[in-house]
């Protein structure tokens, strides 16, 4: 189901990069003493965890893309095959860069991964727009006593703005 949303918008203005990493925490309803769950955080919209990775395993990530991005709009980029790797230190993270792929996109293409996949993006170097909704997608139930914090499967009403 459904769990979470952002949007993700890069332009002349407002402009950032990402390092290379793997997306290990959930949004959740509230914060529980569930085993397995940790670096617990509490942000603005809410709480967040990171589970074990059997949870993350399921998780899957789909990019709607608003705008065409091209190489110099900030393109997201992806070291293949390495969301099969579990949870990669930040020192294997970087040594496994040296077999990323850039993912240029034209508006309305639909790009999807799993949350582990060593991604990063970086800075735009044109003018153009980059916005990007980004789904997440989990299983419908989550074990002892953990909820989605949209819980009936629908995402924000409207998506967290994240730029």
């Amino acid at each position: 189901m459904a769990v979470q949303c952002t949007l993700f918008e890069k332009s002349e203005s407002v402009n950032w990069l990402v390092p290379v990493h793997q997306d290990l925490s959930i949004p959740v309803r509230r914060r529980t003493d569930a085993d397995g769950m940790r670096g617990w955080s509490l942000k603005e919209d809410g709480w967040y965890v990171q589970p074990p990775l059997a949870i993350l395993e399921q998780l899957v990530a789909v990019r709607l893309h608003l705008d065409t991005c091209a190489a110099e709009d900030g393109p997201l980029y992806v070291v293949p095959g390495s969301h099969t790797q579990g949870v990669i230190s930040a020192q294997n993270a970087a040594a496994l860069r040296a077999g990323e792929r850039a993912c240029p996109a034209r508006a309305g293409d639909v790009l999807a991964m799993k949350p582990l996949l060593l991604h990063r993006s970086s800075k735009s170097s044109g003018a153009s727009r980059r916005r990007v909704l980004h789904f997440l997608f989990g299983p419908a139930s989550m074990p002892q006593g953990i909820e989605w914090r949209e819980q009936e499967g629908v995402c924000y009403e409207s998506c967290r703005h994240n730029n």
